[in-house]
């Protein structure tokens, strides 16, 4: 299939309606974006894979022609990112990924999370006068990487799902490795702005030319040394990378690293493993929404939203009214306050997730949203005795990450989320890839008032995220629905949230869901994408909801999702225009 190459949607909504302070408010409308051509979605019979390259999007689809399995594409489209998406995700990092298969009715969830050294320290991020470092200081060198997470989660879930032999699954980026791909200009802005990639001796002279500009769009990047790293593990399996040569240039790279030490260790790297987890399923009006349960703070943060807003007309208030953003905003609020509070990794801190999702507990916290005004910044609701036992957490998440989707000719289906944190990670290359740089998502102060923060470093640990590869399915009949994710930090959840609302409330088209503006409310500020053609609306929208009491600010909101949904016998894919991507099939 054809896809339409150009970057935004002129979106179309429909309807009217009237706020909760008396103003009229106009929906989004076509010439809101004139100028601007259709980013369209894609249709399919027989399967389905979407991802932020187009070069990851056609191996996904190589795969599924073949005859793999949902799995194995998206094995082969996370591999190849590591290439052509190197600044969000690869081999070099973790993620987290959700697995259905129509036959068993079984939703599993595989947690790839990177995980802290073991000799890792709760002040590990502070100066010696114990205050915080400053971000970068902490993310530039070894001290920020994690044990990688993704190719360990890759054998899991390849034993468990995969059809196609492993060595298949890297064949694809292998030779475009060897033969290069071309730099792209979201790739080319990325590195013009970076401050500190050019210095690293690997990176350096395969992203920049000599005078430290950043070689120019369209060079063909060859990155042989990745190929051999992946010829390694393809021939051997995981361990390749976890034991050996691989693994001894990975703790070399970390201890040795110019601006800070890291402290990892080749028993860190030997004894990681990924682990399968309960996936997190609870009813939304007619839906079933499954998501990832901690240590990322995704799903149960986004499973709080959508409770509150239960207790809500969603048809009255509609899908991009300043009722319906005023709402989610709300809810946002409140489900924050619970996250900053109560998840982490919960090997290591009790995380009381079916109290957190009990629809009494919810439908409480929604008493506290007013239809007609802001409560401002929202507190942690009351679960057990915690609150009395820990302090809020305001650590650092920022937008990097990858998200994935796939979809096969059995109706087996895979959402996936993967990620470096920060662009670029730590800004350590070693054999052709770049290393995370994970243990910033860590609070960097252990404690606050007394009292521990639940997401503070501890050896082996894994830091909270907020990646949230999602599911959903009708839930009278069970028949899956659509599978969704996105990049962008923190605001993952909003992003992934206000998408969910847009299709399953709204009645949204996939693709228009997925393209209009983004919203969201880290229980702070609601914040407005700044949005190509659409600025009347945007300007509209701040007025309206700042006469609800918010606190609203404009500014760019990258997000990266990428959607397939059933509809009958056919597959719909969606990518977002704010990325490279593609959503293909047959």
């Amino acid at each position: 299939m054809k896809r339409c190459l150009t970057v935004w949607l002129a979106l179309a909504l429909a309807a009217c309606a009237t706020t909760g302070a008396g103003q009229s408010n106009e929906d989004i409308s076509p010439e809101a974006a004139s100028g601007f051509a259709l980013h369209t979605s894609q249709n399919a019979q027989r399967h389905m894979a979407a991802a932020a390259t187009t070069q990851a999007a056609e191996a996904g689809r190589w795969v599924l022609r073949h005859g793999g399995s949902a799995a194995d594409a998206t094995i082969v489209m996370g591999i190849m990112l590591t290439l052509t998406e190197p600044q969000s995700s690869g081999i070099g990092g973790g993620a987290f990924l959700l697995h259905y298969d129509p036959k068993s009715q079984a939703v599993e969830a595989y947690d790839g999370r990177e995980t802290a050294p073991e000799t890792a320290t709760a002040n590990q991020f502070q100066n010696t006068d114990g205050t915080p470092k400053a971000f970068f200081d902490a993310m530039v060198g070894g001290l920020s990487v994690g044990v990688p997470g993704q190719i360990r989660l890759f054998e899991q879930v390849h034993k468990a799902h995969g059809k196609l032999p492993w060595k298949t699954l890297f064949e694809p980026t292998i030779q475009r490795a060897e033969k290069g791909f071309p730099l792209s200009e979201r790739l080319y802005a990325l590195l013009s702005t970076d401050r500190f990639l050019a210095a690293d001796p690997n990176a350096g002279p395969y992203f920049y030319l000599p005078s430290g500009e950043p070689k120019p769009v369209g060079t063909l990047l060859v990155n042989p040394a990745l190929a051999d790293t992946l010829r390694q593990i393809a021939e051997h399996g995981a361990d390749t990378f976890y034991t050996g040569p691989i693994a001894e240039d990975i703790i070399k790279t970390v201890r040795n690293a110019r601006n800070s030490r890291g402290r990892m260790s080749l028993k860190d790297l030997a004894q990681y493993q990924s682990k399968a987890r309960s996936a997190l399923c609870r009813p939304y009006r007619k839906w079933r929404v499954c998501t990832m349960p901690p240590p990322t703070s995704g799903g149960v943060t986004t499973l709080q939203i959508l409770g509150h807003l239960e207790a809500f007309d969603s048809a009255r208030v509609g899908a991009d009214t300043p009722d319906a953003i005023h709402l989610y905003a709300e809810s946002s609020r409140l489900a924050y306050a619970d996250r900053g509070l109560y998840l982490a990794d919960p090997d290591f801190v009790p995380v009381p997730v079916d109290a957190l999702l009990n629809r009494v507990y919810l439908r409480s916290r929604s008493k506290h949203i007013n239809p007609a005004k802001s409560m401002g910044v929202a507190t942690p609701g009351r679960v057990g005795n915690a609150h009395e036992k820990r302090s809020p957490d305001q650590s650092l998440e920022l937008p990097s990450t990858t998200h994935v989707v796939a979809a096969d000719e059995q109706g087996r289906v895979v959402s996936m989320t993967a990620s470096i944190e920060q662009a670029f990670g730590a800004h350590l290359m070693v054999r052709g890839f770049l290393l995370n740089n994970e243990l910033t998502d860590f609070s960097f102060v252990p404690e606050k008032d007394g009292r521990p923060i639940a997401n503070r470093v501890q050896g082996g640990k894994r830091p909270r995220s907020s990646m949230s590869p999602t599911l959903v399915f009708n839930q009278k009949t069970g028949a899956f629905h659509l599978a969704i994710g996105s990049p962008g930090g923190s605001r993952i959840i909003g992003y992934v949230t206000r998408a969910l609302l847009g299709i399953l409330d709204g009645g949204l088209d996939v693709q228009a869901a997925i393209s209009r503006p983004n919203v969201t409310n880290r229980n702070g500020r609601t914040e407005l994408e700044s949005f190509p053609g659409y600025e009347a609306w945007t300007e509209r929208m701040k007025a309206q909801l700042e006469a609800l009491g918010h606190k609203v600010l404009i500014r760019d909101l990258n997000s990266g999702l990428h959607v397939i949904l059933r509809n009958g016998d056919s597959w719909i894919g969606g990518a977002d225009p704010r990325r490279e991507g593609a959503a293909l099939g047959d």
